[in-house]
């Protein structure tokens, strides 16, 4: 099972958010203890009003190639778990995410 998922105007993004976690940076793909795959993302600032979870946001579309405009929250606001909805071309965005989590 992959960390993302086909949607008909791009990808669905499963992300595992560490807020406070020193730096803005993609941490690879993650098998979680339930089989399910996800990106690890970390960002500088804390979980409060948002924060996190934009800066979370901004990395993911940074990792993408895409403007924040193009990233959307779909689940976990205020959770560690996340999923988020990439707009773009699916194969081109899976292929650059892909690289991306192979890199780090």
């Amino acid at each position: 099972m992959a960390f993302w998922r086909a949607a008909p105007d791009g990808l669905e993004v499963s992300v595992r958010a560490t807020p406070k976690g020193g730096r803005d940076a993609l941490d690879g793909c993650v098998t979680l203890s339930d089989g399910r795959e996800v990106l690890k993302i970390r960002v500088r600032v804390a979980p409060e009003d948002g924060a996190a979870t934009a800066a979370v946001g901004k990395v993911l579309a940074a990792s993408a190639g895409l403007p924040p405009s193009a990233v959307r929250l779909l689940s976990g606001a205020t959770a560690r778990l996340k999923v988020f909805h990439l707009k773009g071309d699916t194969e081109h965005l899976k292929a650059l995410l892909e690289e991306a989590a192979r890199r780090s």
